[in-house]
């Protein structure tokens, strides 16, 4: 392929793979936390939405740096699942810093969601700088 679409299956590759790990993600991240995001999300616990989104956003961004800066497939799928670790243990640094932050969560503590969310953000802004090599 020439011109224009010569990158297109790259681009459908790295973003089909990108798709499969914002996926397997939501479902490790989801199965660990205590608390249950989708049911707090669908009752309209505005806490479980911040928390929750802050960990997507802080995986979107190391699995973006992975994307732009892995020399092949395997390589950002290798990067992708140091930012599924990395973001667990951003989970796990959240919990450990703010008492019950699980009950604080799930009876819809803002200050609870951001703390969490905020967390993952940070921790993922620097793992993705970290990936730029």
């Amino acid at each position: 392929m020439t011109g224009y679409v010569a990158g297109l299956p790259a681009f459908l590759s790295y973003f089909t793979i990108g798709l499969v790990c914002f996926a397997v993600f939501s479902a490790i991240y989801t199965h660990l936390t205590p608390h249950r995001e989708v049911e707090l999300i669908k009752d309209g616990n505005t806490s479980a939405v911040v928390a929750f989104l802050g960990a997507l956003i802080g995986f979107s961004l190391p699995l973006a740096s992975a994307a732009a800066n892995s020399v092949s497939l395997p390589d950002y799928i290798i990067w992708a699942v140091i930012g599924i670790l990395v973001q667990v243990l951003a989970f796990y640094i959240a919990k450990l810093t703010m008492t019950d932050l699980h009950h604080k969560i799930t009876e819809g503590n803002i200050a609870a969601g951001l703390w969490s969310g905020g967390i993952a953000v940070v921790i993922g802004t620097l793992n993705a700088a970290c990936m730029t090599y």
